[in-house]
């Protein structure tokens, strides 16, 4: 048994979080596909899809370490915004929440004296900082567009490359 059991449970008790982040953000995807935002839609999308990523990413590290991976049932998500600014403000919301999450996984693993997870979760750790980083960026410009100038917003999506969800990530 290369982990401890603590660990083990940890890792699948975050996999739920990830892939509730995905659905999270596949609702907010079509929250924008129905309001004629394309743009906002397929960066949602994609980030929908880098979160399914990670949670793959956590349940195959416990295969490959010959634990006990499980497919858990998701929280419910958000489907209704009043506004865009809501609809990004819940996701930076949930990214910080994520960091901390991984931050308290890493701090497990040490308290373990756990080296593999705590080496396996450093991507996770460095992710995090591009995850928030660009939430935060798209929540600052579409509260500087407002609601009636979300074509701006569009724009800024289509023509900043770090705003691509997926762009910084080198494996899921």
């Amino acid at each position: 048994m290369l982990l401890k059991q603590s660990v083990v449970d940890a890792i699948n008790k975050q996999v739920v979080e990830e892939f509730t982040a995905s659905l999270q953000y596949i609702a907010i995807a079509l929250h924008f596909d129905s309001e004629t935002l394309p743009e906002l839609s397929k960066f949602f999308q994609a980030q929908g899809m880098e979160e399914h990523g990670h949670a793959m990413k956590l349940l195959q590290y416990l295969n490959d370490a010959g634990e006990k991976a499980l497919v858990p049932a998701t929280k419910e998500v958000k489907n209704h915004f009043e506004t865009a600014a809501e609809a990004v403000e819940l996701a930076l919301n949930q990214e910080l929440k994520v960091t901390d999450q991984i931050n308290s996984l890493v701090d497990l693993a040490v308290k373990e004296n756990d080296h593999l997870t705590r080496q396996f979760l450093q991507w996770f750790v460095a992710e995090q900082l591009e995850e928030v980083a660009s939430m935060s960026d798209l929540l600052n410009v579409v509260k500087r567009a407002g609601e009636a100038n979300l074509l701006l917003v569009e724009d800024y999506l289509a023509r900043n490359p770090r705003a691509d969800a997926g762009g910084g990530e080198a494996e899921a």
